[in-house]
């Protein structure tokens, strides 16, 4: 039944995903199209899951200013769990390779996210000035995966350098999230749906850090991150 369920979500993203890009043809480029077409994937997705989300502290979460969120990043079914936590006028970072998805590909460009290729650091490191700069200018926020893959469950992985620079050139506060480790193919069974616990952190502020702060910056978030994902793994067990 659970491989059902998985089915039937997923199939209903990429329908979600044509609908909204003729909300994104009328608007492109528009920060707000992902925001309401990443609500109707996570609550659809987790409806048709039978999944339970406790959300924790989303009143940590600044809805009137940028921030830079960062969240852990275990599998692609992250997506039903958190799609609906975008704050107004956020948008994320992705893998160039997105764009050929059909469907998610187009709405996630015309969406006004922000794709970049790995393999082209130059570009990259570019890219994420541009959005640095795009904070400050347009104040938008912007969603990032530090990890940069997959935990698949396991620990919290190492940060990448990324969203910790565009924090600091913006001058914006890093926005934590912290999802429980769980695995994909357990979600949603039929009979013994076992919830996920996420977990909003209080922002830490990086109006009067320089460059050099960017490395216990990093360390920081990593800690306050692991210490919440651990505790989140108790209360998912207890």
């Amino acid at each position: 039944m659970q491989y059902i369920r998985a089915l039937l979500a997923w199939l209903s993203v990429p329908v979600i995903c044509l609908l909204g890009l003729l909300l994104c043809l009328a608007r492109p480029f528009n920060p707000e199209n992902t925001r309401v077409i990443g609500w109707a994937v996570a609550r659809t997705g987790r409806f048709v899951l039978g999944l339970e989300r406790p959300l924790e502290g989303y009143e940590h979460m600044p809805t009137d200013r940028p921030t830079v969120i960062v969240a852990n990043h275990q599998y692609n079914d992250d997506l039903f769990l958190m799609a609906d936590m975008l704050p107004p006028r956020t948008v994320a970072i992705g893998k160039a390779s997105l764009r050929w998805i059909p469907f998610f590909g187009q709405v996630f460009w015309l969406g006004g996210n922000v794709l970049i290729n790995r393999s082209r650091s130059g570009r990259a490191v570019a890219v994420i000035q541009t959005a640095a700069a795009a904070m400050t200018r347009e104040r938008k926020s912007l969603w990032v995966f530090p990890e940069g893959t997959r935990s698949r469950g396991k620990a919290l992985q190492p940060f990448k350098k990324g969203a910790f620079h565009a924090a600091v050139a913006a001058g914006v506060p890093v926005t934590m999230v912290c999802a429980a480790p769980y695995r994909a193919d357990t979600i949603g069974l039929m009979g013994r749906r076992r919830p996920v616990r996420l977990r909003v952190l209080p922002p830490i502020e990086t109006a009067n850090l320089a460059p050099d702060d960017i490395p216990d910056l990093m360390a920081r978030c990593h800690r306050q991150m692991g210490e919440a994902i651990r505790e989140l793994s108790g209360s998912a067990s207890a």
